[in-house]
Parts: C-alpha cells; sequence; structure tokens
C-alpha cells in the first residue's frame, strides 16, 4: 500500500515530466529553425531576445489570441477531441523510461529517477504510441474536407505499416536483457551498447520512429504540394497546436526510448559515483538524436507514396524479422547464427535475382502493355 509520501512523489515526478516535455515542445520549435538556418546559411530567428530565445514565448503569446475556426460541416466533438487525443499519448509514453539510476538515501530513502519502472515497460510503449494514430485519422476525417481526409487516410496506411517494423525492432534489444523492463535494459548495457549489437535493429528503429511521428522525408500525411496540409489543414488557434505539440513531444519520446534501447540510456562515466550525471547524460543523448532529426529534415526530399509504402513492407520488416531470427539464433549457439544468416543471405540473392529478372522483362515492354 503506497504512503502519502510515495503518491507525492509521483505527481512531482509526473509534473516534472510534464513541464520538461512542454519546454521541450517549445524550444524544440527554436532548435528547429537554428539548426535549419545554420545549415542553410541563414540566420533563423533573432529578434525575440538574445539571439532570438524567446521567440517561442512570443510564438505562445501570438497563438492564444488567434481565432479559433471550425469547418460548417465538421462533427464537431470529434473534431474538438482529436487533438486532445494526438497530445494526451505523447505526454504518457516517457512515464516508464528511467532519467537516471536510484540515488540511495535522499533524505533517507532512495529515490529513482524515472516515474514508474513496470517489468514490461516496453509493451505499455508499444501500446501507447500505437493511440496517437486515432487523433491523426478522427482530426483529417471530422474536418469535412477531402484534403484532410486523404492524409488522414495516409497517416493510418504509414503507422500501421512501420509499427510492425519498430516493434520487431525493440525484440532483439528485449532478448538480450532478457527483460521487458526499460531499467533492466539500461542496466544490461553497462559494458556495451546494445546499438553495437544491434546495428541493423536501431537503423530500423530510428527510420521506423521517423515515419511514426511524420517526419520528413516521411512526412505525407502533411504533404503540402498535394495535400495543402494534409490532415489539420481546417485546424487554426490552439487545436492547430495542440497537433504540432503531439508531433514535437513524440519527437523528445521516441527518442528517448531510442536512447534507452540503443545508447545505454543514462550510463556514462562517473554516473556510479555521481548518480545525478545520468540525467545530464540521458538528456546530452537525446538532444543529440534530436538534431539528427532536424539535419534530416532540412537535407532529404520527401519520398514518393508508393516508396514509402514499399519500404515499411518490402524493405523494413523483412529485415526486422530476420534480425530477431539472427539473434535468437546468436543466443542460442553461434554456430546456428552462421548457418541463420547463410540461408538468410541466399534467400535475399534468390529474391534480388527474381525482382531484377521481372524488371528487366517489363522495362521494354511499352507503357500500355504493362498496365
Amino acid at each position: 500500500m503506497p504512503t502519502w509520501i510515495d503518491l507525492l512523489e509521483w505527481v512531482i515526478k509526473a509534473v516534472i515530466n510534464t513541464f520538461v516535455l512542454l519546454t521541450g515542445f517549445a524550444y524544440m520549435t527554436y532548435a528547429e529553425r537554428k539548426v535549419s538556418a545554420l545549415l542553410q546559411t541563414r540566420h533563423g530567428p533573432n529578434r525575440a531576445g538574445p539571439f532570438g530565445f524567446f521567440q517561442p514565448v512570443a510564438d505562445g503569446i501570438k497563438i492564444l489570441f488567434k481565432e479559433e475556426l471550425i469547418p460548417g460541416g465538421a462533427d464537431k466533438l470529434i473534431f474538438l477531441i482529436a487533438p486532445i487525443i494526438t497530445v494526451v499519448p505523447a505526454l504518457v509514453i516517457l512515464a516508464v523510461v528511467p532519467w537516471g539510476p536510484t540515488v540511495h538515501n535522499f533524505f533517507g530513502r532512495d529515490l529513482q529517477l524515472g516515474i514508474a519502472d513496470l517489468n514490461v515497460g516496453m509493451l505499455y510503449i508499444l501500446s501507447v504510441a500505437s493511440i496517437a494514430v486515432y487523433g491523426v485519422v478522427l482530426g483529417g476525417w471530422s474536418s469535412n474536407n477531402k484534403y484532410a481526409m486523404l492524409g488522414g487516410i495516409r497517416s493510418t496506411a504509414q503507422m500501421v505499416s512501420y509499427e510492425l517494423a519498430l516493434g520487431l525492432s525493440t525484440i532483439g534489444p528485449l532478448m538480450l536483457a532478457s527483460s521487458m523492463s526499460m531499467s533492466d535494459i539500461v542496466v544490461a548495457q553497462k559494458s556495451v551498447w546494445y546499438i553495437f549489437y544491434q546495428p541493423v535493429a536501431a537503423l530500423i528503429f530510428y527510420v521506423a520512429a521517423l515515419a511514426e511521428v511524420n517526419r520528413a522525408p516521411f512526412d505525407m500525411p502533411e504533404a503540402e504540394q498535394e495535400l495543402t496540409a494534409g490532415y489539420h489543414t481546417e485546424y487554426s488557434g490552439m487545436k492547430f497546436t495542440l497537433f504540432f505539440m503531439g508531433e514535437y513531444i513524440k519527437m523528445i519520446g521516441v527518442s528517448a526510448i531510442f536512447v534507452t534501447l540503443f545508447l545505454g540510456g543514462w550510463q556514462g562515466p562517473f554516473v556510479e559515483q555521481i548518480p545525478w550525471l545520468g540525467i545530464l547524460y540521458f538528456w546530452l543523448k537525446v538532444a543529440a538524436s534530436l538534431i539528427f532529426m532536424i539535419w534530416t529534415r532540412s537535407t532529404h526530399p520527401r519520398l514518393r507514396y508508393d516508396r514509402l509504402m514499399a519500404l515499411g513492407w518490402k524493405v523494413m520488416l523483412p529485415l526486422a524479422l530476420a534480425n530477431v531470427m539472427v539473434t535468437a539464433a546468436a543466443l542460442i549457439d553461434l554456430t546456428l547464427m552462421g548457418w541463420v544468416i547463410g540461408v538468410l543471405v541466399v534467400i535475399g540473392v534468390v529474391i534480388g535475382a527474381v525482382t531484377l529478372a521481372r524488371r528487366r522483362a517489363t522495362a521494354g515492354q511499352p507503357r500500355r502493355a504493362r498496365a
């Protein structure tokens, strides 16, 4: 039975977590503009405060006074609820991610640097992450706008496709740590980060995570060239802000999960002597991941929709399945792992040869004959 001190601790941690994520959302917009400007030889925000540091504050004040419009033919209740459904999962997804190690004898008690340590933490994350798609889909459908509806449909197909590869890419670290607890996974990486044991899984997870949060080059649900602005075309004011709050907070969330699974989480030099350093190491790794996401958006063009879906189903899903098989075989016996890799290479060569032969056979045919 939890005491009132436990309840107070949980409330304080939840408030701190929410404050960090909301502040992170505000200054992610600033960081995105500054990093993009640096990459493109521009200045970026430089008027509101020193180096434009108060630009997010100015943007927040401006948005508060923006007029909010609701289309005449929209389903008003769902139109209002959809942004909330998008934001809430993003705020609670980090509840099971540890920020640092346990601090012993902190005012006479052991303080765990994290909200909760569930023994099924990874299952909780995958469950909560899958809810966010409903907000995007319902927002597009309830707007009574064809462009918004198409953006919602694209988001459904994209998220379902990439969630399969995302989920499978997490199985390797779970098998290596023999636990679904995020704290156990971090502790298991004390000597070697899992990105060195699972480079394929790490790459698949990161690419799938970009697709899950609709970041370029996977921002097809928003594609302004053909869908005006996609699922949020009809949104304005604070409701529009909630959608983008959800997107940027999910960027922070997936970066934190990636760091926990593959980059050792809060592990770093002198953490055993000074446990509070774990928080610094954790957020420095998260910041590096976020900067890489901004860099990717600024330098890579948007994928064509059919190629985006083909990448998810024909490349990433088979690779994720193959990684699970190789990892399982390696944990049983290294000789077995060699046989599994050999069989998978043969299968890959056969599939590649068949695909190449089919493309060469159809390349010389007239377009009408191919149809």
